[in-house]
């Protein structure tokens, strides 16, 4: 049993609410203004430009549609931009998020294809695997003192080949055979209050980093580690414990991202799983206005930076582009959306708008 809801009352509706937020935002002088606003003009774009955009299905109970795909395949990168915020936030970089979800992936299918353990042991599992080698960029960037983009840079590249070795160079197709395969397959495709469990997970997991890093010292150790290690040092902080915190929480998220997407697909792919997320990670921070150079971060920002890529997407994809087509209407987005959000080049645009004073008469 399905229904079609009527596109253009919720499209109106969507952007009455971003006009609501953008509002706020810019009374409140608020960085994430900005990407809001290229969202707003995206999704008016999509109302009138892109056919069916917009259209919803009610099925079975449960919302499809383009819009809601968005939401659910942007999920990934939601997830990782939350904990590449708070590494990038302690001056730092993770390339290695995408290699991450490659592994968690594959130690979950590969632990399922062999059976014995519960689920929740198999999630476990997956999820410690990722921590473990969060810590192992921790240790090199904080211990070692190796530059985050080397640390990470190792892993990102040896990551896929530890996830070959652990499917032993093939891609594990998870059964239905399997034990646990319907509660593993809903993680990724399942739903809860209408919406794609994935978003649910976001969601919880945004609110779970907001409590963390917002709520205790945390947040304020990690702002001060990226602003100025030595002095944060100086000042009693454990700079050293607040970035193997911050890269382990990368893994982590990431771990979660790559649990969903061999859910979402029932296969654990090494090849191909997260690959070039990291890239949209670190735009969707950027673009969220958390500054590569460390300090302030903002994690709402993050996560509507990642909306925004995700909808730029879905966007050139329903016109007939090809995704490696459209990498180059999404860089052109994302620099148009840094330099709205530099005050500089603001001020020198407006200069160039305001008509010059007049001369007084002697």
């Amino acid at each position: 049993m399905f229904a079609e809801l009527s596109a253009p009352p919720f499209a109106l509706a969507l952007l009455v609410v971003l006009a609501g937020l953008l509002v706020a935002a810019r009374l409140a002088r608020s960085t994430v203004f900005w990407p809001l606003a290229a969202l707003a003009l995206l999704l008016a774009f999509n109302l009138f430009a892109t056919r069916g955009f917009f259209s919803l299905e009610w099925k079975e109970g449960h919302l499809f549609g383009p819009a809601i795909d968005v939401l659910k395949n942007g999920s990934y990168v939601m997830l990782l931009s939350l904990g590449m915020t708070l590494v990038i936030a302690t001056s730092g970089v993770d390339l290695s998020v995408g290699a991450v979800m490659a592994i968690s992936g594959a130690v979950a299918a590969g632990l399922i294809e062999r059976g014995g353990l519960p689920l929740p042991a198999v999630l476990a599992a997956a999820l410690g695997v990722c921590v473990l080698v969060g810590l192992w960029n921790g240790v090199l960037v904080a211990v070692f003192r190796v530059q985050p983009l080397v640390a990470t840079l190792v892993l990102m590249v040896a990551g896929r080949g530890v996830a070959m070795l652990i499917t032993e160079g093939r891609r594990i197709t998870i059964q239905r055979s399997y034990a646990g395969y319907d509660a593993f397959v809903y993680i990724g495709n399942g739903f809860l209050f209408y919406v794609p469990l994935a978003v649910t997970i976001v969601a919880v997991m945004l609110l779970l980093t907001a409590l963390l890093t917002r709520k205790t010292a945390l947040g304020l150790f990690i702002e001060a580690v990226g602003d100025n290690d030595t002095a944060s040092r100086y000042a009693g902080v454990n700079a050293r414990a607040v970035k193997l915190a911050a890269y382990t929480f990368s893994a982590f998220c990431a771990g979660v991202a790559g649990l969903i997407y061999a859910s979402n697909i029932r296969t654990a792919d090494p090849s191909k799983a997260g690959l070039y997320l990291e890239l949209d990670a670190i735009m969707a921070v950027v673009i969220g206005g958390t500054a590569l150079t460390g300090g302030r971060f903002r994690l709402i920002g993050s996560v509507v930076g990642a909306l925004l890529i995700q909808t730029l997407t879905t966007t050139m994809l329903m016109h007939g582009l090809s995704s490696d087509q459209a990498l180059v209407p999404k860089a052109v987005v994302v620099v148009a959306v840094c330099l709205l959000q530099s005050r500089v080049f603001r001020e020198r645009v407006a200069r160039l708008f305001r008509r010059p004073a007049r001369r007084q008469p002697a």
